[in-house]
Formats: structure tokens, C-alpha cells, sequence
């Protein structure tokens, strides 16, 4: 069983906690749960998201139950650094679409004696690793891996299965992009897509 940290005024050192998982999986809502405690316990924070992420909301950070914190949307993760002021609690919202500066960025935040909390996918389409999230989760004191439901057989699932053909990594969505699927719900869907892709090719040619 994970057990969230607790951080208060007086800690020695911060740390860093790592949500990751599939989409649908329940990542940014687990972030705004713990968000929403050190604000109950009168914690000072600071959220950020990158400004790529419009799909809800342009400022907020909003997960697919609709539940949502005001964040600050920053173009690069150094902005993070300019931008945290006082606060000894941060969420950061879909950290795989951050820059290679992240790791950097928030081991200095965590030695200042910050509670770092991120979310996000730990792997992409094709089901490899996402961005800097591997170096993020090695980093971490701290790493809970949600699981989504396999819309397939019901499984569990930590597939992101994308639903139409670009091969473009970042590619935004919701329902009508991608679904929830399990490893062998989602090897099968490949080799459709693979067979399909073949097809066309045959067509064409």
C-alpha cells in the first residue's frame, strides 16, 4: 500500500512523488487529491501544466471527472523555478510533455525542502517510455503507478491505445483518440493497425 508522505515547515529536505500511468487511468485526479490536502492543511502551493495542454482548459488542471485546480501554464520547465515563489507544496500536471531540463528543475526544488508532486504518462502510443518520465520516476522518492480499465475485456490497463493512425508522439485527445487497454488488448490492436497500414500500402502500390 502507498503511503503519502506528509511534509510540514519544519522538514530538513523535500522530496519528490511520481504519478504515472495509462490515460484515463486517474493520474490528475490523484494529483488534485493531494493538492487539495496540503491546501486543507494550509500549505502553500503552486501547480503548473505546460501550456501545450488546452484540452479542458487553458489555465486549469482538470482531470476527466471534471475536477479541476487553477494552475500556471509555463512555455519550459526553468519557468517553474522563476515562477514557484514561496510555496512548499508543487504540482506539475502532464510531465512527459516538459523539456529535458525537468529532473534538473525539480531536484533543486526538492532540495529547498519543496513537496514535489508530478503527474503523467509514463508511456506513449506505440507503449514505449514517455519524455524524461523515466528519469523522473528513478529520481523520486516516491512512484504510484495507476491502472485505467481495458475498455477490450475489462482487464487492467496501462496501455494508452491510440484509435486513429498518426504516428505523431504528442498528439492531444480524449475518447474519440484513444482508450484504455491491457498489454494483450493492446499488442492485438497494433497488429490490426500494422495489418491495415500493410493493406493500404498493397492499394496504393
Amino acid at each position: 500500500m502507498f503511503l503519502e508522505p506528509y511534509h510540514h515547515e519544519t522538514a530538513k529536505s523535500g522530496w519528490i512523488e511520481v504519478i504515472c500511468g495509462s490515460m484515463f487511468s486517474g493520474k490528475t485526479e490523484e494529483l488534485i487529491r493531494r493538492i487539495n490536502r496540503a491546501v486543507i492543511a494550509k500549505q502553500k502551493i503552486s501547480i503548473f501544466k505546460p501550456t501545450l495542454d488546452r484540452r479542458y482548459d487553458e489555465v486549469k488542471v482538470v482531470s476527466h471527472n471534471k475536477n479541476s485546480l487553477v494552475s500556471i501554464p509555463v512555455e519550459n520547465s526553468k519557468e517553474i523555478l522563476e515562477k514557484v515563489g514561496d510555496s512548499v507544496v508543487v504540482g506539475i500536471d502532464e510531465a512527459q510533455f516538459f523539456d529535458e531540463d525537468l529532473p534538473e528543475v525539480i531536484t533543486i526544488l526538492a532540495n529547498r525542502g519543496i513537496r514535489v508532486i508530478l503527474s503523467g504518462l509514463d508511456m506513449d502510443f506505440e507503449g514505449k517510455p514517455f519524455g524524461m518520465m523515466p528519469q523522473l520516476m528513478c529520481i523520486a522518492e516516491f512512484v504510484t503507478k495507476v491502472h485505467a480499465i481495458c475498455v477490450c475485456c475489462n482487464g487492467v490497463a496501462q496501455h494508452s491505445f491510440r484509435l486513429n493512425f498518426s504516428e505523431e508522439q504528442v498528439l492531444l485527445g480524449e475518447k474519440d483518440e484513444y482508450e484504455p487497454r491491457c498489454r494483450a488488448c493492446f499488442n492485438e490492436g497494433m497488429k490490426e493497425k500494422e495489418f491495415v497500414k500493410m493493406k493500404k500500402i498493397e492499394v496504393l502500390g
